[in-house]
Parts: structure tokens; C-alpha cells; sequence
């Protein structure tokens, strides 16, 4: 496994229930600079865990077939101006450290 924890992901793919709001997602796209993928299935930590339990039965003959099964629902690409995603980040910073408390 590769210890550079700098290194930038090529696609993050999500899940859980605030997926499904489309503006987040794009935001999210937008001030990572990188293509979100949602699933058609939202809520993976479930359908992961039935996963598990079909591999253990001999459902399935390892993670990489059930890993095949995952579908892509829709990606969204970023979009925004790196000047406005660095702008928009310099104000999430100095928001964190006002609230900061040492």
C-alpha cells in the first residue's frame, strides 16, 4: 500500500443517504476536483453486509466478483473555476479556526 496520503483519488465513489441530493454531490465534485460517483444502491453498508454473508454461504467466489456488481448511477464532474473552489476553501478554513478553541 502506498503511504502517500497526499496523493489525489482519480474518482471518489459515495454512499449512505445524503447521496441522494444532487447539489451536495455536486459541491462535493466541485471542491474536491475530482468525479463523484453515486451508486444505485444508496445505502452500500447494508447491501455490503448481505454481501459478506453471500460470500460466506459460497455465493459469491471472492470480493472481486462482488465487487463487479457495483453499478454506477450517475457521476457528477467537477465544474467550478479553481479560483472560486479556492476562495470558497480559504473560507472554510478561517471558519475552522475561528471556532477552534486551544
Amino acid at each position: 500500500m502506498d503511504d502517500d496520503m497526499s496523493a489525489t483519488p482519480g474518482i471518489l465513489r459515495v454512499d449512505g443517504g445524503m447521496v441522494a441530493n444532487n447539489w451536495v454531490m455536486q459541491f462535493l465534485a466541485d471542491m474536491l476536483g475530482v468525479p463523484v460517483d453515486r451508486p444505485t444502491v444508496l445505502e452500500t453498508t447494508a447491501l455490503g453486509a448481505a454481501y459478506l454473508a453471500g460470500l460466506r454461504l459460497g455465493w459469491y467466489r471472492d470480493l472481486d466478483e462482488i465487487a463487479a456488481l457495483w453499478r454506477c448511477e450517475r457521476r457528477f464532474s467537477p465544474q467550478m473555476e479553481e479560483e472560486e473552489r479556492e476562495r470558497l476553501y480559504a473560507g472554510w478554513k478561517e471558519a475552522v479556526e475561528r471556532v477552534r478553541t486551544e
